[in-house]
């Protein structure tokens, strides 16, 4: 066995669950993403999509992108740079800076390759990133290839933020970042008070939207919107995969820093474009959105409806007021034990353990759809309780 292979064959964490029966990722399922699905033969109730619009299965959505199959084929086999930018790719960009309340956007493959593209290229050698404790991994990964200066911070607090600025030389530029709604936790980034501190400390901010879009603002465009910050915000970031239903992402900007990222932004150069089909997707989404507010209502309603249910049970669920509810386990195989028993009660949800989080914060993740019923999450809340219980989360 050559030395890469046998340094990697020490992993064994996997094959270890595997033999426990408890192994909870890759789950096939062999149906449209809805708030049922099927996994082997058996109907589930979905509690771990990230499509909170539920628009993912949306016919009218379906329809626009086989169209676009139909006129442009299923791939542009080029970077937008190149050869691999359609006119339909210009008029999602302009539909979302109308949307978004920005002056210009650039969509990239996936939301992934916004953040590594963006985070990566926008500050030099004497500027900073300062970001929170808690961002999104790509965030992580766009800030560890740029070579600016960064301080992190802890997460939402805004005292830890003023002192990383007031590290910083005010001559330079200063840009922080941060989830507008946190992916695992699902608390909400303190907002007005981040745009505050960055007038005072004369830094630009990026805030991503990617579990911020369909939940909160005007006919779901964010966080920064439902807070009225959208001028005040340099950059805001998104992604198709969610509550677009489909799959890619942007950043919406003013047209300096658009024109630096189309010509610097490395994973926007040297990625293919987006499908066509995804492209159709996401620009039906945006009018299926603004055009039935009812979607965004009922989520708010639901959310509300289990956040209760959880207090009321007894679980341990932090921050949140979001439709991502974290239920705190603290034990990693315990969190592993627990989803198995719960797909077995036909509720699927998703397990979060190191090194995503912290071993003592390890959590079930409850996420919720525009498209799940009353009915649907109380049959979720009788069975959480039951199997909670059973594992000694709650007495």
């Amino acid at each position: 066995m050559k030395l890469l292979q046998a340094k990697l064959a020490k992993y064994t964490a996997p094959q270890e669950a595997k033999a426990a029966g408890v192994y909870p990722y890759f789950r096939a399922i062999s149906s449209e993403q809805d708030s049922e699905v099927i996994i082997n033969g058996k109907k589930v109730l979905m509690f771990g999509s990230n499509c909170y619009s539920g628009l993912v299965n949306d016919p009218r959505i379906k329809e626009a992108a086989i169209e676009a199959t139909r006129k442009y084929g299923t791939g542009c086999a080029g970077s937008p740079f190149l050869n691999g930018t359609l006119d339909l790719h210009k008029q999602l960009e302009a539909r979302i800076a109308e949307y978004i309340g920005k002056e210009d956007v650039m969509i990239y493959s996936t939301g992934f390759e916004v953040n590594l593209g963006v985070v990566s290229c926008l500050t030099g050698r004497e500027d900073y990133i300062i970001w929170d404790e808690q961002d999104h991994a790509s965030i992580i990964e766009g800030r560890r290839l740029s070579f600016s200066q960064q301080f992190k911070y802890k997460h939402n607090d805004m005292e830890s933020l003023e002192k990383q600025l007031q590290r910083c030389n005010p001559d330079k530029v200063k840009l922080i970042v941060t989830d507008g709604v946190f992916s695992m936790e699902g608390d909400v980034a303190n907002i007005p008070e981040i745009v505050r501190l960055a007038k005072k400390y004369d830094a630009s901010v990026m805030v991503d939207e990617a579990h911020g879009i369909g939940v909160f603002g005007q006919g779901g465009r964010g966080t920064v919107n439902h807070f009225g910050l959208t001028d005040d915000v340099d950059l805001i970031m998104g992604t198709f995969s969610k509550s677009f239903a489909s799959l890619g992402g942007f950043i919406a900007t003013d047209k300096e820093i658009t024109n630096f990222l189309r010509h610097h932004s490395r994973s926007y150069i040297f990625t293919a474009s987006i499908t066509p089909a995804s492209t159709a997707a996401a620009l039906k989404a945006i009018d299926i959105m603004i055009a039935e507010p009812e979607r965004q209502e009922h989520l708010w309603e639901i959310t509300k409806f289990a956040l209760e249910g959880f207090r009321n049970m007894g679980v341990e669920i932090g921050h949140t007021s979001t439709p991502i509810i974290p239920l705190f386990v603290r034990d990693d195989y315990k969190t592993y034990f627990i989803t198995r028993d719960l797909l077995d009660e036909g509720i699927f949800v998703n397990p979060v353990v190191s090194p995503a989080v912290a071993p003592q914060d390890t959590l079930i993740r409850f996420s919720l759809m525009a498209t799940h019923t009353e009915e649907q999450v109380a049959y979720a809340l009788e069975k959480i309780e039951k199997i909670f219980r059973k594992h000694g989360v709650i007495q």
